[in-house]
């Protein structure tokens, strides 16, 4: 059963921008080591950094309470499985958000895209039977 869907759509230059200003302040506030190995290792870091941002955005906007921008971040599976040929994005939680995942069933789906403009998450939080 969906318990909630969340979308966001962000300006890409608007994160650049926000670096441009804040620089290391900024990436190390709201994204986590992991997000910030795989998405500084690019060319062009910041599409990445944007679509991790909407994706934060997105699933916060499914959640019944405020919570930290390091509670929520965004991973890729290391090897593809399944009939994926490539490796998906999905959400990892905090300690504590974990724990109220678990209490309720609920898992996210995440999806996220970018253009030379723009970047979207989307996030369904949903229950397990």
């Amino acid at each position: 059963m969906i318990v909630a869907i969340g979308t966001d759509l962000i300006e890409i230059h608007r994160i650049r921008k926000v670096l441009e200003r804040e620089g290391d302040h900024f990436l190390h506030k709201i994204f986590t080591p992991e997000e910030l190995h795989y998405c500084l290792k690019m060319a062009d870091p910041v599409p990445s950094l944007a679509a991790r941002f909407a994706a934060k955005e997105a699933f916060q906007k499914t959640w019944f309470e405020g919570h930290s921008w390091q509670d929520v971040w965004v991973v890729r599976d290391a090897t593809p499985d399944g009939p994926f040929p490539f490796s998906r994005p999905y959400l990892k939680f905090s300690p504590q958000v974990t724990h109220i995942m678990q209490e309720n069933l609920w898992v996210a789906h995440l999806s996220l895209t970018h253009t030379k403009e723009h970047a979207q998450a989307m996030v369904i939080l949903e229950q397990q039977a």
